[in-house]
């Protein structure tokens, strides 16, 4: 489940680099901070054939201290213990579990009832965190930045189905029958399989690494 070892030590060349021109006051030490994050950017050039200066552009764009982003994700089931899943419009159309990046001001379970409400159409209520996954150990493809993704496990409380600007179909699934085609850059089969597990016992205590 590991990703290579390229990906993971530019991506820690970029975050000292964004932390260090965020504390820095030595113009000599600010230098030597762009040079790392030029750095990263070639790296991932060399292994993923995106341009250094496009991926230079993304790097800029990230200020402060560097800290992992938050995805939320809903695992909501109905009557018959079939999960609620998504298809994305991007992605090439593939499914998911409703849910996306965090916004501010907004606690981790508002975010996920947000996410639900507004790509499934569905009303729901949090009943219990499942888990707490970093996305680069769980075998997701590997990303530029990283990132903390909570899983939810929610209650239908209203709504009806609805497609929005992301989504494009909404369905539900039985553990034995889930989509081959899922978007394993937001949620992976047995990361799915595992809020069965988690539906069916309540007292099956949180996941995390």
């Amino acid at each position: 489940m590991s990703e290579p070892d390229w990906l993971t030590w530019s991506r820690e060349l970029q975050a000292i680099a964004q932390t260090g021109l965020t504390f820095t006051t030595d113009p000599y030490d600010r230098e030597r901070y762009e040079q790392l994050r030029a750095l990263a950017a070639r790296m991932m050039e060399a292994h993923t054939g995106t341009p250094a200066a496009w991926i230079a552009h993304l790097f800029t764009g990230e200020v402060g201290y560097a800290t992992p982003k938050i995805d939320v994700r809903g695992g909501a089931f109905d009557e018959a213990g079939r999960i609620l899943m998504v298809r994305e419009v991007l992605d090439e159309g593939r499914w998911t579990l409703p849910g996306g990046w965090a916004d501010v001001n907004l606690t981790p379970a508002e975010n996920v009832v947000k996410e639900m409400r507004e790509e499934s159409g569905y009303e729901t209520r949090v009943r219990k965190l499942a888990a707490v996954w970093d996305r680069s150990r769980q075998g997701h493809p590997g990303k530029a930045f990283s990132a903390a993704k909570f899983f939810f496990i929610c209650d239908i409380t209203g709504g009806e189905a609805a497609t929005s600007l992301e989504t494009s179909e909404v369905g539900w699934f039985a553990r034995d029958a889930l989509p081959t085609d899922l978007s394993e850059g937001r949620v992976l089969r047995r990361q799915i399989e595992r809020m069965f597990d988690h539906a069916a016992n309540a007292g099956l205590a949180t996941d995390y690494e």
